[in-house]
């Protein structure tokens, strides 16, 4: 069994998202998975419509029960989520887990001889770990073989980032096991231009070190979890759930790095961490004059109606999105600032009296629009590049309702990328959606 740990002492960087999501799609993949809450504000169950009132026993009772000569066994506190997927539940009581276990021998071990009892019967364990550097913390690190650290693409989490492996390095310099650590870019929103020069300085930093995958910024993740579900079961066809899909693929995928017989298996994940650390630290000074200059203000969406492709510049849109809002009064803006703004925003969104459809390809050719507005026919609808940038748009009318459309790159299909709305058509692919309200 791979047990897994999502650590981040930052709150707010998606750790249980990434933990819910990440093992679900692993279960999806026909793995049998463990999903363990670390953190005593048991966010996992409320994530997955586990009532908080029906939970007895949480792994609150399975870790202090040694200490207690009344072990409890995990099986007793665990709750089926899927066919493939189970939970071991926390509570408050975790808070008080570290003064509980003071002065008891082995107390940073407490979870590894748990899950050391079921490794036979899982093929992951995702361990969810508080927002916080402690023996909880340490426990789950003591128990890994992989550990991912969830980083949100901007400057302040780049920031704790760097604090973060520096922590951690400290702590796991006691750690024995091999370990692989792995940085994991998350909530990242590529429709804004300091989100895309992170992401490039992260993976330019780290290498083989981050995960090719990247977790977008996406709506439907957290309708998904306000519902108690996964984005698996919530919304198949979304962009999230693609993402953890190559995530997971991804986590499965990776070889387990070969043992090495010397003092730097002792010190393993402590070299790792303070390798990444040290590129935080180099990347952070790179980034900070890039990533720390006031983003342009977003424009105000406008109502659209009929259908017409013009090649005249058009005022920014907003960042992209699939459901178009209320008309409001658009400002009259300088082909300069129009220029500057669309070099930061994507996707589609509505300007005046139209839908303005916005991508970047810098090496294209030739970018069209196929959609059930234009019968599918990408001649219709050619999108017109702005000056040298890479930049490219198409400005249409259309009545109210529901269109499925793809992007024609150079004659290769694709959906849309920026946006983030997307459905499966009877091909195997994705259609990406666009609602006119």
């Amino acid at each position: 069994m791979r047990t897994v740990a999502i650590v981040n002492q930052k709150g707010g960087c998606g750790k249980t998202t990434v933990s819910i999501n990440l093992a679900s799609a692993l279960a999806e993949l026909g793995k049998k998975v463990l999903l363990v809450d670390m953190d005593p504000q048991s966010h996992c169950a409320v994530g997955l419509a586990v009532p908080e009132e029906q939970i007895e026993q949480s792994i609150y009772d399975v870790l202090i029960s040694r200490s207690r000569n009344e072990p409890i066994r995990l099986t007793e506190i665990l709750w089926q989520i899927g066919e493939n997927l189970e939970l071991a539940p926390a509570s408050i009581d975790l808070a008080a887990f570290e003064q509980q276990m003071a002065g008891i021998s082995d107390r940073e071990t407490c979870l590894k001889t748990v899950l050391d009892e079921v490794q036979e019967e899982y093929d992951f364990a995702v361990v969810d770990c508080p927002p916080a550097v402690s023996l909880l913390t340490f426990n789950a690190l003591r128990s890994s073989t992989d550990v991912i650290v969830p980083v949100e693409t901007g400057y302040f989490a780049l920031h704790g980032l760097s604090k973060q492996l520096e922590t951690l390095g400290i702590l796991c310099k006691r750690c024995q096991q091999h370990v692989a650590v792995r940085v994991l870019a998350s909530m990242y929103d590529i429709r804004t231009k300091m989100a895309r020069e992170i992401l490039a300085e992260l993976r330019s930093h780290f290498g083989d070190r981050m995960y090719k995958t990247v977790v977008n910024f996406n709506t439907r993740i957290k309708e998904a979890s306000s519902f108690g579900q996964p984005i698996n079961e919530y919304d198949p066809a979304s962009k999230g759930q693609q993402d953890f899909r190559l995530l997971a693929q991804e986590v499965v995928g990776s070889e387990e790095r070969p043992q090495v017989k010397s003092k730097r298996l002792v010190d393993s994940l402590a070299d790792q961490l303070e390798a990444i650390g040290t590129s935080a630290n180099e990347l952070l000074k790179s980034a900070k004059p890039a990533v720390m200059a006031a983003p342009p203000k977003q424009p105000e969406p406008v109502l659209a109606t009929q259908v017409v492709v013009t090649s005249e510049p058009v005022a920014p849109p907003q960042p992209a999105v699939a459901t178009v809002g209320k008309a409001v009064e658009a400002r009259a803006e300088s082909t300069e600032q129009i220029d500057a703004k669309l070099a930061n925003y994507y996707g589609v969104s509505q300007i005046q009296d139209a839908v303005v459809f916005v991508t970047l390809y810098p090496r294209a050719q030739s970018v069209e629009i196929a959609g059930d507005f234009n019968n599918w026919q990408p001649a219709g609808t050619p999108m017109q590049r702005v000056g040298d940038s890479g930049v490219w748009q198409a400005k249409m009318k259309l009545p109210n309702g529901i269109y499925r459309y793809r992007l024609v790159v150079d004659g290769q299909w694709q959906q849309d990328p920026y946006n983030e709305r997307s459905e499966m058509n009877p091909y195997g692919d994705y259609n990406s959606v666009l609602e006119v309200k």
